[in-house]
């Protein structure tokens, strides 16, 4: 596997892998409009600009695969009648830009109800493409996930934290990229190689996320990477050295 291939796409929380043509976002979370209003603040559906975002980066990169690392769908245990007709009406616009797939998270409670036959959803301890592993990150993967030559998940929502002259905290999305902790790893899964990971940000803009600089990571994975060690990418494509580096 050519690991070079598996580039972000500039400016976008998405990830084109070029040489298999496969297009990966995760962490939609739609219908989080609901958790704002409850709190006092009007927030626009997000559904229609996400749809948009997607047929661009489509029309531009013409995947035949699409990944959807879970977390499509929001509230939890039930969902809003808004939300469910939002769900239905995104996944029924994004089959016809690709094969998509979906590993379901954490939220995606019954996401089968929202598709159609064309939808591939997989288990939600990960899919393996091309020799690369996919998960949502909620949950552990499953043994042959952790034998490829590269993961990708999502779940934590990875941002940075900066902090202005004036004491305000700024948080920005980024890409995490590192090597699992070998002997660490070795403890629960019989391996043959250690594989590279790669953590998405959120596709959207309002989900906010976890500071991997003060806060760590989220999910079980945690446990396997050493995140001080991991190399930071916002997504304009700025690279900010390792985690450590910038705490």
């Amino acid at each position: 596997m050519d690991l070079s291939s598996i580039q972000p796409i500039l400016n976008e929380p998405a990830l084109f892998i070029k040489n298999k043509k496969i297009l990966v976002i995760a962490d939609l979370h739609i219908g989080i409009e609901k958790e704002f209003r409850e709190k006092g603040l009007n927030i626009p559906s997000q559904t229609q600009s996400m749809i948009d975002k997607i047929k661009e980066i489509c029309n531009i990169y013409k995947p035949k695969d699409i990944m959807i690392l879970g977390d499509i769908k929001h509230n939890i245990p039930s969902s809003t009648f808004q939300e469910r007709k939002d769900v239905k009406n995104f996944l029924e616009i994004v089959e016809n830009l690709g094969l998509v797939h979906i590993i379901p998270g954490n939220h995606d409670g019954n996401i089968k109800n929202y598709c159609s036959d064309k939808i591939k959803i997989h288990q939600s301890i990960g899919f393996i493409h091309e020799n690369i592993g996919f998960f949502h990150g909620h949950r552990w993967p499953n043994q042959d996930i952790m034998n490829c030559d590269q993961i990708i998940f999502g779940h934590t929502h990875p941002t940075i934290m900066f902090t202005d002259r004036l004491g305000y905290n700024i948080f920005e999305p980024c890409w995490i990229r590192g090597n699992l902790v070998l002997n660490k790893v070795k403890k629960r899964y019989s391996i043959s190689k250690n594989p590279q990971y790669l953590i998405i940000p959120t596709f959207n803009q309002f989900c906010g996320g976890v500071s991997v600089n003060k806060q760590g990571i989220n999910g079980p994975m945690k446990k396997l990477i050493n995140i001080d060690k991991a190399d930071v990418h916002l997504i304009d494509g700025t690279f900010l050295g390792k985690v450590k580096d910038i705490k």
